[in-house]
């Protein structure tokens, strides 16, 4: 086969394909040739840090074989069975991911993506219950689907607006009582519960079937639940029989320094939604984790969800050996680990930079609010800010690639999320990189 040169599979990716979430035209993707642990590689052989993990989700790192051949070894035995059938990978990842759950959360029902098991989890819920309607947080995401894009608040939906799956609610985030600063920590939290609890009954008691939340807020700047906050809407849900879907697409397998970023809060829900770390994006694979309360009503009652590439056994093997990974490389550990390193070295890096303010990070889910204003506080770019108002992070993240570092830069956020397997040297090659192209924020900072 006539290999390809870096300017003709751009150019033919732009001719042939579309790119989400893009105008098509202004489009300059990069294109990769190969990965290994902690970077990426173009074809012209440039070294590139890939400090997101790609979409927060390839955690074990670039090109580990040992998840190549344990995808080779199930393609040589079968590489589809229908649904209805079963295989010894199904068996095996379905108790590996029972153990690693807590609480009875013992039944698996796999699907392709994050975003299919957020819509799967919305559709048992409803089924379970006999009730509608669904809440969600304004500042989430919960992918890419009308289902997701409508339980999420991610402003990425709002071309959508008039395709809205109905009877979704939205709460807000309880920073409107945090930021009384003549009020204690307590009665803030006790507000914030009085306020979702307000809502449950305005919208009726009896009609809401599920809370779907983050375990760990991510792309919406990786906005931290007060402590006590997750734990008190948990119990609001016990109280009123409202299941609580945990979505951990991008907080879970290690991400925030726990197998689900839900632990973090002490609490066990009724669904878990999974995908990116499950088989570290190296393969398509989602799961909504059910308990055994909820899967025991459909032990002689048809569960009416499905869909064809239910339990693929090829994707299953990948994230099969990709939890094995996991444990036998500690990389949760190092997650914790590394995480403190990255806090450490961002608070020395303060000195330098005054454009620099408030760094959310929970193990290695981090996020850099960079500023316009030190006095006020305001953002280099508003959230959802577009046009005039992404100057400043447009030359920001321009320099990065120019530099060889691959992250998100959003709004007024840079993110920190890199492969769980970095090491110190690797992180502080990161910084430097991402301490250059702050200067141009530093240089643009209104001092008033």
């Amino acid at each position: 086969m006539t290999k390809m040169t870096k300017e003709e599979i751009i150019q033919d990716s732009k001719q042939y394909s579309l790119f989400s979430w893009s105008a098509q035209g202004p489009m300059n993707p990069w294109a990769i040739k190969r990965g290994e642990g902690v970077y990426l590689y173009d074809f012209d052989d440039k070294r590139i840090i890939d400090f997101s993990s790609g979409l927060m989700s390839v955690n074990i790192g670039h090109g580990d074989q040992r998840v190549t051949q344990a995808v080779v070894e199930q393609m040589q035995q079968v590489s589809f069975v229908t649904p209805s059938c079963t295989t010894e990978v199904r068996a095996k990842l379905s108790k590996k991911l029972a153990d690693i759950c807590p609480g009875d959360l013992n039944k698996a029902f796999f699907t392709l993506c994050g975003t299919s098991s957020i819509d799967n989890a919305i559709k048992l819920a409803r089924l379970f219950t006999g009730r509608h309607k669904i809440v969600g947080r304004y500042r989430a995401f919960h992918g890419g689907s009308i289902g997701g894009m409508t339980v999420g608040g991610d402003p990425r939906k709002l071309a959508n607006d008039s395709q809205q799956m109905p009877n979704v609610v939205h709460l807000d985030d309880p920073y409107y009582f945090f930021g009384m600063k003549d009020l204690d920590n307590e009665t803030k939290l006790q507000l914030s519960l009085e306020y979702v609890e307000r809502i449950i009954h305005l919208e009726g008691k009896t009609n809401i079937a599920a809370f779907i939340f983050e375990g760990e807020s991510g792309s919406s700047g990786c906005l931290h639940y007060p402590k006590g906050y997750l734990k008190g809407v948990k119990a609001l849900c016990e109280k009123y029989d409202i299941l609580f879907v945990a979505d951990e697409v991008m907080s879970g397998f290690g991400r925030t320094g726990q197998w689900f970023g839900f632990q973090n809060h002490d609490i066990v829900p009724d669904m878990i939604c999974m995908a990116k770390g499950l088989t570290s994006s190296y393969l398509p694979l989602g799961c909504l984790m059910v308990s055994d309360r909820i899967a025991a009503k459909y032990e002689q009652t048809p569960m009416m969800i499905g869909l064809t590439y239910n339990a693929h056994p090829v994707a299953l093997a990948a994230a099969l050996a990709v939890i094995n990974i996991y444990e036998s490389d500690h990389l949760i550990e190092n997650a914790r680990q590394m995480g403190a390193y990255v806090e450490q070295r961002i608070q020395e890096m303060r000195a330098q930079h005054p454009c620099m303010g408030t760094f959310r990070n929970t193990g290695l889910l981090g996020c850099l609010d960079i500023l316009k204003n030190k006095k006020t506080g305001e953002l280099i770019s508003p959230y959802n800010g577009a046009g005039a108002d992404l100057t400043v992070t447009n030359q920001i993240a321009g320099k990065l690639r120019e530099l060889g570092l691959y992250t998100f830069v959003r709004w007024g956020y840079l993110f920190i999320a890199p492969p769980l397997t970095i090491t110190k040297d690797q992180i502080n090659e990161g910084l430097a990189i991402i301490s250059e192209a702050l200067k141009i924020a530093d240089a643009a900072l209104v001092n008033d």
